[in-house]
């Protein structure tokens, strides 16, 4: 039997968690893969320890992207998946998410003529202020088969005129990998270090820029989430943009703990144990969702509604004085408990795999 060559597409943290389970369902199949990291997170933390904990191979091809402006790094992208095709061309390209990476290797990929396929299509927030608003919309623009988490992403792909079989609604693959690597969580250095306990402290993550860019309004926020932890730990695994800005911020919280970025069983381990998860991340939501852990989002919209809906997650807004309420709803013991939603169960990658095999 000839196996049919695919690309998959992984250049950031998110990525990495996707593309972990679809790679192991490939591995006993008919389908043979090259996978093509970008280099768009080239920081060990945000990528490399991803590979090692996940059971990711090492990429076929690093196109080695780096850092940049938005024009400069999908520009990167571009011109390096390019050389890729032109000197062996698969019979499809398969991206995942809403990253950079996403939407410039969809881009290149049917210029020359390679059918794409997108996981995690059709989730919108509504915002085109948001970089990951525009590269959804411009990847599912192009794509000929889309694999979807959520009848919400459904319904936004058939009022943009997608035709039904052209959608496979599949589940979380993202909710694949944290079934699977649950028993493998560990606490992180910091767990001693802070003396943490279950139920004990928050985890924090901010990383919009409407949140994290402007000096003061990071302090106000910071501000609000420590005062309404009453004194417990909140731990805040800075993210490598939301550092610099903090450098030049004079922080008086002693109940504020920030920390390197977290591998993804550390990380996981936190949030598992936690009190309440803040932050303005939506794979995160979709996390504490599955787990059953409150979740506080200091957006104005989300692509991920079900985590709403049907989840454990609460959209704020970004006016810290929406922090207070959440607060005394969390400590009155009212916070809602949310389901998990339809086909997050694991499997979503086995039915990706399964499409595959039939389209190709």
């Amino acid at each position: 039997m000839v196996k049919k060559l695919i690309d998959i597409i992984a250049g950031a943290r998110p990525n990495f968690v996707k593309i972990a389970p679809i790679l192991n369902a490939i591995r006993t199949g008919s389908i043979e893969y090259r996978l093509i990291h970008t280099g768009q997170h080239y920081d060990r933390r945000l990528s490399g320890d991803f590979f090692e904990e996940l059971g990711i191979p090492d990429p076929d091809v690093n196109l080695g992207a780096g850092s940049g402006t938005q024009g400069e790094q999908t520009a990167a992208i571009i011109m390096g998946y390019e050389k890729v095709l032109l000197d062996r061309r698969p019979e499809l390209c398969l991206v995942v998410g809403d990253v950079t990476s996403t939407m410039a290797c969809a881009i290149t990929a049917q210029k020359l003529t390679v059918p794409v396929a997108h996981v995690e299509a059709g989730i919108r927030s509504g915002d085109l202020v948001m970089p990951e608003e525009i590269n959804r919309m411009v990847t599912d623009s192009i794509t000929n088969y889309f694999f979807t988490t959520s009848e919400v992403a459904n319904e936004n792909l058939r009022r943009s005129g997608v035709a039904e079989d052209r959608i496979h609604f599949v589940g979380n693959t993202m909710i694949d990998t944290l079934l699977a690597n649950e028993s493998r969580f560990r606490p992180p250095e910091a767990w001693d270090r802070f003396g943490l306990e279950a139920r004990g402290y928050f985890v924090v993550t901010l990383h919009r820029p409407a949140n994290v860019d402007e000096e003061h309004g990071l302090a106000r926020l910071l501000e609000g989430i420590v005062t309404g932890a009453r004194g417990m730990p909140v731990i805040f695994p800075v993210h490598p943009r939301t550092a610099k800005v903090l450098e030049a911020v004079e922080l008086e919280f002693p109940d504020l703990r920030i920390v390197e970025p977290l591998s993804y069983l550390e990380f996981n381990y936190l949030v598992k144990h936690s009190k309440a998860v803040i932050t303005d991340s939506g794979g995160i939501t979709e996390e504490t969702t599955v787990m059953g852990i409150p979740c506080m989002t200091l957006r104005d919209s989300t692509e991920r509604p079900e985590t709403v809906t049907v989840g454990t997650n609460e959209l704020l807004g970004t006016d810290p004085a929406a922090l207070e309420p959440a607060f005394e709803r969390l400590f009155a013991g009212k916070w809602k408990k949310g389901s998990i939603p339809e086909k997050w169960d694991g499997k979503a990658a086995e039915r990706i795999v399964a499409v595959l095999e039939r389209i190709l």
